[in-house]
């Protein structure tokens, strides 16, 4: 089984890279940001897993253009390419925040996705678009990750980790949220590639995550000392309703787990082990 991974160095993409060579399987990764890419030879593989995009996390440096342009209209170039070539399967890189304009706190196998932002509206767009390529020789295959967090990831897991650092007091204000460890997520993106599974995939922990367990679990393994009470919990509500922030810290936000009960058992390690190994400690 030979490989292509498009978005060569990112994160997610070098994870996978890893668990696929472990696998046995030949892998190369294509720099999507050269436009030399559109020259290259899609043909000598089996699999595409077109990772390449920009991120919605980038502080204000991508602009609605940028999205619309890499993460739709290149994500679409490069499915009909490998399409032509003769690529069996295409495996794209979405994300759950396709759904980031619904009012509900569960998505479930009824929910439709409904987005917000550009970002998510350029996601979606590729979504649509390159299931609508798939045939009986052409299988696609979409993953809609919640948090995808792991050792050195980026994003908003690093961000809950260093509250253990600077927070004295935190509420013990009991939330769910999914989330997914990079080697669960590995795990699940290598079962879909060596079973050449198609459709739509929802890839969580099996166990949904509390955010003040997260900030617990970090303070307890940096030896800090945090108290966690539940004096300021009944402030919760009201300001999440005006505070993007607390209502993304504290708000209930989960995927129904009978949607991610087909990849339930590559998805082997725990949240409590998830933590420990994500959480990276300074050496004194």
């Amino acid at each position: 089984m030979n490989f292509l991974i498009t978005g060569a160095g990112s994160y997610i993409g070098k994870n996978v890279e890893r668990h696929l060579i472990e696998e046995g399987i030949t892998v190369d990764t294509l720099d999507m940001l050269k436009e030399s890419w559109v020259d290259y030879d899609f043909s000598p593989y089996d699999t595409v897993y077109h990772v390449a995009g920009i991120a919605h996390d980038l502080g204000g440096t991508a602009n609605d253009k940028m999205y619309m342009d890499v993460n739709f209209k290149m994500s679409l170039e490069c499915a009909a390419k490998a399409k032509k070539a003769g690529v069996k399967h295409f495996v794209f890189m979405s994300s759950l925040l396709v759904y980031n304009g619904i009012t509900t706190n569960m998505i479930t196998k009824d929910t439709e996705p409904k987005t917000k932002t550009v970002y998510a509206e350029s996601k979606l767009l590729a979504d649509n678009a390159i299931r609508a390529l798939a045939d009986e020789s052409f299988i696609v295959a979409v993953m809609r990750p919640p948090m995808i967090f792991g050792p050195n990831c980026k994003g908003n897991f690093p961000r809950l980790v260093h509250l253990a650092d600077t927070m004295k007091i935190f509420p013990n204000y009991k939330n769910q949220r999914s989330m997914c460890y990079i080697e669960n997520f590995c795990s699940a993106v290598v079962y879909v590639i060596k079973n050449r599974l198609g459709g739509i995939f929802f890839p969580q922990n099996r166990e949904y995550f509390c955010t003040a367990d997260i900030v617990r679990t970090a303070a307890e393994l940096k030896g800090k000392k945090v108290r966690f009470t539940k004096l300021f919990n009944w402030l919760i509500k009201p300001f999440s309703k005006v505070s993007a922030l607390v209502s993304k810290m504290f708000s209930d936000y989960v995927i129904d787990k009978d949607l991610s009960k087909p990849l339930e058992e590559v998805m082997k390690v725990d949240n409590k082990t998830s933590l420990k190994e994500s959480i990276i400690l300074k050496k004194q």
